[in-house]
């Protein structure tokens, strides 16, 4: 298993490699060091307990001036995270909590939070041993950061709340003992350094733009088999088309659509100057111009969110080197707002909406293939014996039905706002509202373009003994290994899952790359 030193700056490689067991985290020697420089500033004010210091000996949000004595510190802790596990709901699944305790731990590792080495090391033991604590996914607003869930996931550091270990329910107690991780005494600011933050969203976001990357390379690939199918032109595929309005996602479209009909018998059994197809329906024409957009806008969520996961998001924020150069108090601790989630919030819903119009394109062409009015002389619904045969009928229709599903998910939630802590947290960013409505849009749309392949595989049969294109050819042959021809009426659904299932591994794209010797752009 690959290790991490949190002395380093993350990729997103890094933040999936963990979130599948693949890598795990350490607390390496420099960042060791910016840790106990942090906590030395904490221990040092903990020795003039008549000061009021937000997150060291006062309340929290609204009862920020209410001063806690010293012998109620390590109580004042515990209760905060107690009082902040309130989330409901459906657990997080296990990738995305071990992407949230990764993040948590990096965030305290750039050393501006002030908490002992111990919380780190002991986060880092967690992901290692696979302690997962079970994390509602709902009850967070974005700010002041992911408060429920991160207190979800500081119970089980300290012994409390729910986890499972080892694939079993347990007692957050109970997950730590089996694996032999010694629970955490909390003690000043370490509680509220737990729960400040964008990690939630984050994660969820994170595994939501993996997902979505290779989806989108999916609908290439799956888009290209519809055009074969429909015997469509390339030429709207021309470079020198994408060159005059030089968008990046609208050239890698492009350029993969090429690819992937490149020498296809289907498509030059009708190319040339005597290419009946001038101009096709836009949901063919137009793939670069709209995949193409879809992934500039995705490329703006991955910017985003490489910056947050190795962004601090704590409150209030230590720094060491002020402290050393004997600056006030003020300049030392200092409160902000970096816990905000707004970025993470536009970038989710800018992710979310390209990809329902992707998703929304790719039920168009649906439409093109089981429509005779419209696929260029297919049967009925691609069934032989259409009338007996519904075919594909009602597969459209449940393209349909998710496709405006995801319109409604794709309603921004950054642009929401509900106060909290009575009016003290005014404005908030529903950051992981955002972010799980991305993962919603995504699961959809692996159905989506699983119904897309099964009908543009079914044309492709009923065009033999024309054939298509090697890498068009190679989806094809991996998707008639598990779900065979429709020669008449089956349920659907089975079929549906296992195509959805192929392109959510991204087993699709690895055998067409495979078989190209080249990474789809």
């Amino acid at each position: 298993m690959q290790v991490l030193d949190l002395s380093n700056s993350l990729t997103l490689d890094d933040v999936i490699a963990v979130a599948y067991g693949r890598a795990h985290p350490v607390l390496g020697p420099d960042a060791l060091a910016k840790v106990l420089a942090a906590r030395a500033v904490i221990d040092a004010y903990l020795a003039d307990p008549e000061v009021p210091r937000y997150g060291i000996n006062t309340g929290f949000g609204a009862l920020a001036e209410v001063v806690v004595p010293p012998d109620k510190l390590a109580q004042l802790q515990q209760n905060l995270i107690r009082s902040h596990a309130a989330g409901v709901g459906e657990p997080l699944p296990t990738p995305v909590v071990r992407i949230l305790m990764l993040l948590r731990a990096a965030v305290l590792a750039r050393g501006h939070s002030g908490v002992r080495p111990v919380v780190v090391q002991t986060l880092c033991a967690m992901i290692e041993r696979g302690v997962h604590p079970r994390v509602p996914a709902q009850g967070s607003v974005g700010a002041s950061g992911d408060l429920a869930p991160l207190a979800h996931l500081a119970l089980v550091l300290t012994g409390e709340g729910q986890a499972s270990y080892q694939g079993q329910a347990l007692t957050g107690a109970e997950a730590m003992a089996r694996a032999g991780i010694e629970p955490v005494v909390l003690s000043a600011k370490e509680g509220l350094s737990l729960i400040n933050g964008t990690q939630a969203m984050t994660a969820i976001a994170s595994i939501a733009l993996y997902e979505t990357e290779i989806l989108l390379k999916s609908a290439d690939i799956v888009g290209a088999m519809t055009v074969e199918a429909q015997l469509a032109t390339r030429r709207a595929f021309d470079a020198r088309i994408t060159a005059l309005r030089p968008h990046p996602g609208a050239i890698a479209v492009a350029n993969n659509l090429r690819l992937l009909t490149d020498a296809s018998p289907l498509i030059a059994s009708h190319a040339g100057p005597w290419d009946h197809k001038v101009q096709d329906p836009y949901s063919i024409r137009c793939m670069p111009q709209v995949h193409g957009a879809v992934r500039d806008a995705v490329a703006f969520a991955r910017q985003i969110l490489e910056v947050e996961i190795n962004a601090v998001t704590d409150n209030p924020l230590v720094y060491p080197e002020a402290w050393h150069a004997g600056m006030d108090a003020a300049d030392v601790i200092v409160s902000g707002g970096n816990f905000h989630g707004q970025p993470v919030s536009i970038a989710c819903d800018a992710a979310r909406l390209a990809l329902t119009s992707l998703l929304s394109m790719s039920e168009r062409r649906i439409e093109q293939l089981v429509n005779p009015a419209l696929s260029s002389g297919l049967p009925p619904f691609l069934s032989r014996d259409s009338g007996l045969n519904s075919g594909f009928m009602i597969a459209q229709v449940t393209a349909a039905a998710l496709v405006s599903e995801c319109k409604g998910l794709s309603t921004p939630s950054s642009i929401d706002s509900i106060p909290s802590s009575a009016n003290r947290e005014d404005h908030v960013s529903m950051g992981p509202i955002a972010a799980r409505r991305w993962q919603d849009i995504v699961w959809a749309g692996h159905r989506v373009v699983a119904i897309e392949w099964l009908c543009a595989a079914q044309g492709i049969d009923l065009r033999s003994p024309l054939q298509p294109g090697v890498l068009t050819g190679t989806a094809h042959r991996r998707l008639r290994q598990v779900v065979p021809v429709l020669d008449q009426d089956r349920e659907l659904h089975g079929d549906i899952e296992v195509a959805a299932q192929l392109i959510a591994s991204g087993e699709l794209l690895r055998t067409v790359q495979e078989q190209s010797g080249l990474r789809l752009q």
